[in-house]
């Protein structure tokens, strides 16, 4: 009996163990930041009371840390970390996939143990030399402690996956992988050679062997600190932590809450009736109306496979009933998700202005028309193809008062980019608060007046939106120790040299960068592409007298094609495994969207106005 009530306690602990850091530090921020707003305008300007917020936004970056270091080790316990896998796919047999798992997993234990350790060693530093944070004076070895708490958690899981695994392969097969990795790391660590070196080959290497990209990331960075000899190791540690200590980072977490709520709460389907009745009954009605509820949902979201997701799961379905190709149905759903990275809020638009320190009104300004372009050059296209292939609207026409009732029940996602935009812009709030703002609006909405969002999954919605915030957050933290290596060894200053070396022609490097940008969004993620290129790029770019926001706005739109382009194309197989077609299919389907989307990028980079006529008003 004891035994038995034992083996549930650990049971309940391996599916529970970080839940109630994740949950009180999700609840803690969303509740802090809409306050800080609320404190400002309605008890400071209303009521000339004297209001310090400063405390609520030291306790909001405190909770988004340890919820992002609490969320990522359920990131490794339910493997979705973003790889770069085409290579490993196509080059490794299906029965040997565990193997480069075990390789992996030895490589993200490597990561996780040495900044657990070095961790201590800034704790153990605090505790000598205390110092305090500027607001609450709270001695900083309490928020430092999170760099071994987490880490240490992020370890337990990678060893909990490796005996799984190993169970299923056994352990020669694990003796190999650590022999492996040791052989492939042994040179960087005993051979002197140059920093820049170390740093690449560990990125590239560890990416094509299907390593986590954050984990490259980090293990690269603190790889060429090492053969540097003379910066200390502890840098590693101190990035991981100061990285994500930044108000701009919440912005980023608080967009992608706000897109999960409202899908979760049932907004999306209100979207897709409004796009429907306005265009359904015209040929290839709702092919158009996906995509505009697309549109719509972007400017929601802020996420390209949230948008694919969310509409995917209705549209595709009802077109394939209204004699649709399944294949095309899929297509312009994955296509009309990108647009989805264009109209603000955008994800990658926060990463690349938090980044390269450019302003994120600006830019999400700059996304508005390239946005709108791409919907109407996809509209275009599904109607053309939709005449082609008979693919008629529904005979139902509706009246303007029911659109206008179809409007007025889409009231409540409607309002989502009133409030974040008429926010920046009207000078209510900055972007993080606005994100801040929109994600607890979708969760109330969500909650109390849609009723997606119940008692009996609160708690899962919570966790799930804060794992998938932390993915991209694991990779920010990550990628500022590689950027910190960066910017040491002048590697940005070098690249541009040579790139300036090849030709100074703006026009001619511009086509270079697109090709270039197209290139590497087909075999990599958008996150991860942004945080390695932006700071690399940006600095040619300026150089040759480009706009940062127009090559902000021009970067974020190659690699949105990336989104539906093989081998990654990651909304094209969230769009092949919501249709149950084949990806490949779908991507031929997809070739006549794409290339409209790529007129949209020669119209946006060789007339900048599209893109800088909005930012130029603020």
């Amino acid at each position: 009996m004891a035994a038995s009530g034992s083996s549930g306690f650990l049971r309940w602990l391996d599916e529970n163990a970080e839940k109630p850091v994740i949950v009180i530090a999700c609840i803690a921020a969303l509740v802090l930041i809409p306050y800080q707003v609320i404190a400002r305008y309605v008890m400071g300007t209303w009521f000339k009371m004297n209001v310090d917020t400063s405390a609520g936004e030291e306790i909001a970056l405190f909770c988004l840390i340890w919820g992002t270091y609490f969320a990522v080790p359920l990131v490794i316990k339910r493997r979705e970390n973003i790889r770069m896998t085409a290579l490993v796919d196509w080059l490794v047999p299906q029965k040997y996939q565990n193997f480069v798992l075990l390789f992996n997993n030895i490589a993200t234990f490597a990561l996780t143990v040495m900044t657990t350790y070095l961790g201590w060693r800034i704790f153990d530093h605090q505790l000598k030399f205390p110092q305090e944070t500027p607001t609450l004076r709270i001695p900083y070895y309490i928020p430092y402690a999170i760099l071994i708490v987490g880490f240490l958690a992020m370890s337990l899981r990678v060893v909990q996956d490796s005996v799984k695994l190993i169970r299923t392969e056994g352990l020669f097969r694990f003796l190999l992988a650590a022999c492996l990795a040791g052989a492939l790391a042994a040179p960087l660590l005993l051979v002197e050679t140059s920093t820049t070196f170390v740093l690449m080959a560990t990125l590239f290497g560890g990416m094509v062997l299907g390593i986590p990209v954050a984990v490259c990331l980090g293990l690269s960075g603190a790889f060429a600190i090492y053969a540097s000899g003379f910066l200390q190791m502890t840098i590693v540690a101190q990035n991981t932590y100061n990285s994500l200590d930044s108000f701009p980072m919440l912005a980023v977490f608080f967009f992608v809450l706000a897109g999960i709520f409202m899908g979760k709460g049932g907004l999306s389907s209100q979207l897709i009736g409004l796009a429907d009745m306005m265009l359904g009954n015209r040929t290839g009605g709702l092919a158009m109306a996906t995509v505009v509820a697309c549109m719509f949902f972007g400017a929601i979201s802020g996420s390209g496979i949230a948008t694919v997701a969310a509409i995917g799961m209705i549209t595709i379905p009802a077109m394939v009933e209204r004699g649709y190709s399944k294949a095309f149905s899929a297509a312009i759903v994955a296509c009309a998700g990108a647009i989805g990275v264009m109209i603000p809020p955008s994800n990658p638009f926060v990463l690349y202005g938090v980044i390269t320190n450019v302003s994120i009104g600006k830019l999400f300004m700059g996304g508005v028309v390239p946005g709108i372009i791409t919907g109407i050059f996809l509209m275009t296209v599904a109607w053309v193809i939709a005449r082609k292939n008979g693919w008629k609207g529904s005979e139902q026409k509706h009246s303007l008062g029911e659109i206008l009732g179809a409007v007025w029940d889409a009231k409540w996602a409607l309002m989502v980019p009133v409030i974040i935009l008429g926010g920046i812009y009207g000078g209510v709030m900055t972007p993080t608060e606005a994100a801040g703002v929109a994600a607890l609006y979708g969760f109330l909405v969500g909650a109390f007046v849609l009723k997606g969002i119940t008692r009996e999954n609160v708690i899962s919605v919570l966790v799930d939106s804060t794992v998938t915030a932390a993915t991209v957050l694991f990779l920010v933290a990550m990628a500022s120790v590689f950027g910190y290596v960066m910017a040491i060894e002048q590697i940005p200053d070098m690249i541009a040299e040579w790139m300036l070396g090849i030709t100074s022609d703006k026009y001619m490097m511009l086509l270079i960068v697109n090709v270039l940008l197209l290139v590497v969004g087909a075999l990599m993620e958008s996150a991860s592409a942004t945080l390695i290129l932006a700071p690399i790029l940006m600095p040619v770019m300026v150089q040759v007298g480009v706009d940062p926001v127009h090559f902000g706005v021009i970067l974020v739109c190659n690699l949105a094609i990336g989104f539906i382009t093989p081998p990654i194309g990651q909304s094209l197989f969230v769009a092949a495994a919501i249709s149950d077609e084949r990806a490949e299919h779908i991507a031929v389907a997809a070739v006549p969207l794409i290339a409209a989307m790529l007129l949209m990028i020669l119209l946006i980079t060789y007339i900048p106005e599209i893109c800088m006529f909005l930012p130029g008003l603020m």
